[in-house]
Parts: structure tokens; sequence; C-alpha cells
């Protein structure tokens, strides 16, 4: 047994898999990098349009909008922001939260609020984008 196998009491099967105590292990720590690498392009596209908008008309906004390619970027820009966040938020509650039914509540709660938020986004983009 090498020193740093004797200094862990996880077994050689879950060092393996990658596993750590809130059991999702390389995935979560995946999509957190993705996702805020997906961030970047879309979060500097997302600033020079608003500040390309800055002071236009409401007409001038929805036919920004009502274009395809601007409506799907802002789509993906939610989505994957909520997405992002969601996780992030997720990480925190696991990490500093010790109380089981504490964690539980806030980790369904969060998911709610996350789901909704993201819904009444996409929604709201999709209205306008379509002319509602």
């Amino acid at each position: 047994m090498t020193v740093d196998n004797a200094r862990t009491l996880r077994t050689p099967l879950a060092r393996v898999r990658g596993l750590g105590s809130a059991h999702h292990g390389a995935g979560a720590w995946w999509t957190m990098r993705l996702t805020s690498l997906a961030l970047v392009p879309l979060g500097a596209w997302f600033v020079v349009s608003v500040i390309s908008l800055a002071g236009a008309p409401l007409s001038e906004v929805r036919a920004w909008l009502g274009s395809p390619i601007q409506a799907t970027l802002l789509l993906l820009t939610l989505a994957v922001t909520f997405h992002h966040s969601h996780h992030g938020v997720q990480e925190i509650v696991e990490d500093y939260i010790h109380v089981k039914g504490v964690k539980m509540a806030v980790l369904i709660a969060s998911g709610f609020v996350h789901v909704l938020l993201a819904a009444l986004s996409l929604f709201s983009v999709l209205k306008i984008a379509f002319g509602g």
C-alpha cells in the first residue's frame, strides 16, 4: 500500500470512479467547465448587443430580436446561463450545507426556481421573437 492509499479511506473502486462526497464526480466538473467556456463568447455577444441597443426604441429591439440568429443566440445564452447557475448553486449547497433535510430542501427549491426562471425567460424571448 502506498503512502497516498494509506491516507485515504476511499476504496480503490471509489478512486477509479472519481466520485466525491456528492457522488456525481467528474461529470459535474466537466459541466461547469464546458458551460463556463460556452458563456465566454455568448456573454461577450450579449454585452455587445445590449450596448448597441442602449437607448433604441422598443420597435428596434423587437425587430432585432425577431432575427432568427439573434433570438437563437439569446435563447442559447439564457439556457446555458441557467444551467450553469443551477449547477453552481448545487455545488455550493452540497459543499456548505451539512444538514441533510435543509440541504435537500434548498436543492429542491433551487431547482424549482431555476426551472421557473428559465421557462419564463425562454417563453418571453420566443413570444417577442414571434411577434407576440
